[in-house]
C-alpha cells in the first residue's frame, strides 16, 4: 500500500480499508505518525525504516519478513511512504512474494513527486511551460538527475526525491550540463506535514 505523502485524507479508500483489516504491517520510516495512527491496535508493526546511509534492515530481510507472515497465513500490508511502485522497490518486493507462491495486491499511493510540488501550488506540468517532467532519486547525487534529463526536452521538470544532502553538487552538474543557472528551483521539505517548509 502506498501511503501518500503523509496526510491520511490522501489515502485511497481501498488503501484505508485493507490497512484497517491487516494482521502484520510492514512499514518504512517515511509513513506518517497520523497514518501510522490508522493501524488497527491488534495488528503487529514491523518498522523496516531506511535513512541515507543507514539501512536498518536490509532488502532482502524485507522480503522475507513479508513472505514469512504471508506463509503463516496473516493479512501482511507493506507500507510504503509515497507510492510502492516509485523508488519505493515495491516491484521488488512484489516479485519475491510471486516466486514464493504469495498472492499480492497493489494498492497505488500518491506519489511525492506530484504530489508535494502539488501541496505548495506548483504543478509540475503546465501549459506553455513544462509538458512534461523527469522523476530521479536526489540522495545519489546527480548522477541519476542527469541520466533521466538526458533525453528529457530542455523545459522539462525535474523533480529530486531525498536530495537535500547532495543538492548543492547535484545542482552545480546539473547546470554544467547545460541546464540555464536561473531555472526556477523549490525546495520542499516535509511536503503535506503540519511541519512543511518550502
Amino acid at each position: 500500500i502506498g501511503a501518500g505523502p503523509g496526510d491520511p485524507e490522501l489515502l485511497t479508500v481501498r488503501a484505508m480499508r485493507l490497512l484497517q483489516s491487516a494482521e502484520v504491517v510492514v512499514h518504512d520510516r517515511l509513513v506518517s505518525p497520523e497514518i501510522m495512527a490508522l493501524i488497527p491496535p491488534a495488528a503487529r508493526r514491523v518498522s523496516v525504516g531506511k535513512a541515507a546511509g543507514f539501512h536498518s534492515v536490509p532488502q532482502d530481510q524485507i522480503n522475507a519478513i513479508i513472505v514469512e507472515h504471508a506463509r503463516r497465513g496473516r493479512r501482511v500490508v507493506r507500507l510504503k511512504g509515497g507510492d510502492p511502485f516509485v523508488l519505493g522497490r515495491g516491484g521488488e518486493e512484489a516479485l519475491h512474494c510471486a516466486e514464493h507462491g504469495i498472492p499480492v495486491e497493489v494498492v497505488p499511493g500518491i506519489t511525492s513527486a506530484v504530489g508535494v510540488p502539488a501541496a505548495t501550488g506548483i504543478p509540475v506540468t503546465h501549459r506553455g511551460l513544462t509538458t512534461s517532467f523527469v522523476v530521479a532519486r536526489g540522495h545519489d547525487g546527480a548522477g541519476p538527475a542527469l541520466d533521466g534529463l538526458r533525453d528529457a526536452p530542455q523545459d522539462a521538470t525535474l523533480v529530486l526525491l531525498m536530495g537535500v544532502t547532495a543538492l548543492a553538487r547535484t545542482a552545480e552538474r546539473i547546470v554544467a550540463a547545460g541546464r540555464r543557472p536561473e531555472t526556477p528551483v523549490a525546495i520542499v521539505e516535509r511536503g503535506w506535514m503540519t511541519d512543511q517548509r518550502v
